[in-house]
């Protein structure tokens, strides 16, 4: 029902007519040093695509690479993370694979399941929807002060609470409303990336109204300080071209937005009314998230920034 035409979240497969399986895939390097804490991460990072997708995570497989210079205690501290957080996630953690490697690597392989009336694509949406985004941005320039030994201890909680929190809570808060026509999770390629894809899948424009993206208040004093992470650079290097930013953009705010993230929030796109009712689904959530933009039908160009 969903392959790789359209760069969606995860692959999903229809069993029968009440059921489809969810398939995707994750794995990365520590983005902290507390290996506990990178566990929690990296597992609730390769979750997302689940939610992403409007269903439910049963199975998951751990993915692990590993040095032999490092103590086992390391790894087993990764794992316990990971364990925990599948756990919570409602999954069950049935084994995986491991090699060794010159660097640690650790992820999930995981397995959902959704109705297939239900899959929420990241190519569907449609002009007159506004944007919900579930999580703050600035996750990777906070990991780069991080690496640097330049982030305040504030900065590191922010960060953290973020990536360790599941999407599942942004999943609950659209499950059920029938007009949530698009989803994806803003991963890698960050937001402008993503939103890039969904408004490419959709043949729609997609404007992001900068003064309403949330994002974690530190990043802009880091983004200031030039503590860019290669993957910003990248990202804007590959998509700039697509997207016409308006001069009245602070640089700061440019580059939070290419910033590639880890373990971000769902951007889901949604009536106005169904965006209303999203929001107010989320009014006791921990982690700021707000409505950034609009979809109109599209203008020549898919996305814009003011």
């Amino acid at each position: 029902m969903v392959g790789i035409d359209t760069s969606d979240d995860a692959a999903v497969y229809r069993i029968n007519d009440g059921l489809a399986m969810i398939q995707t895939l994750d794995f990365f390097t520590p983005v902290v040093d507390d290996p506990y804490t990178f566990g929690l991460i990296a597992a609730a990072n390769s979750l997302s695509d689940v939610y992403a997708m409007g269903g439910e995570p049963r199975l998951a497989l751990n993915i692990v690479c590993f040095p032999d210079c490092l103590e086992p205690s390391v790894l087993s501290e990764i794992l316990r993370g990971g364990s925990d957080k599948v756990i919570e996630s409602g999954a069950i953690l049935v084994g995986g694979h491991s090699v060794s490697d010159d660097e640690p690597k650790y992820g999930l392989s995981v397995t959902g399941f959704v109705h297939p009336e239900s899959i929420k694509k990241n190519s569907s949406s449609r002009p007159g929807d506004v944007l919900v985004l579930t999580k703050p941005l600035g996750l990777g320039i906070i990991n780069t002060a991080i690496k640097g030994e330049l982030a305040s201890e504030e900065a590191y909680d922010k960060a953290v609470k973020v990536m360790t929190t599941l999407n599942r809570e942004g999943m609950k808060a659209f499950e059920g409303l029938s007009e949530v026509n698009s989803v994806t999770d803003i991963t890698g390629f960050g937001l402008l990336g993503h939103c890039l894809e969904m408004s490419e899948g959709s043949n729609t424009t997609i404007i992001i109204e900068s003064k309403k993206v949330p994002y974690i208040e530190e990043a802009r004093d880091y983004a200031q300080m030039g503590l860019i992470p290669a993957g910003a650079y990248n990202n804007r290097s590959h998509i700039g071209s697509k997207v016409e930013v308006a001069d009245s953009v602070p640089k700061y705010l440019e580059d939070i937005m290419f910033d590639p993230q880890t373990s971000g929030g769902l951007l889901i796109s949604a009536s106005p009314k169904t965006a209303e009712i999203i929001m107010d689904n989320l009014k006791d959530s921990e982690i700021p998230h707000g409505i950034i933009g609009r979809v109109e039908n599209f203008t020549g160009i898919h996305l814009k920034v003011e």
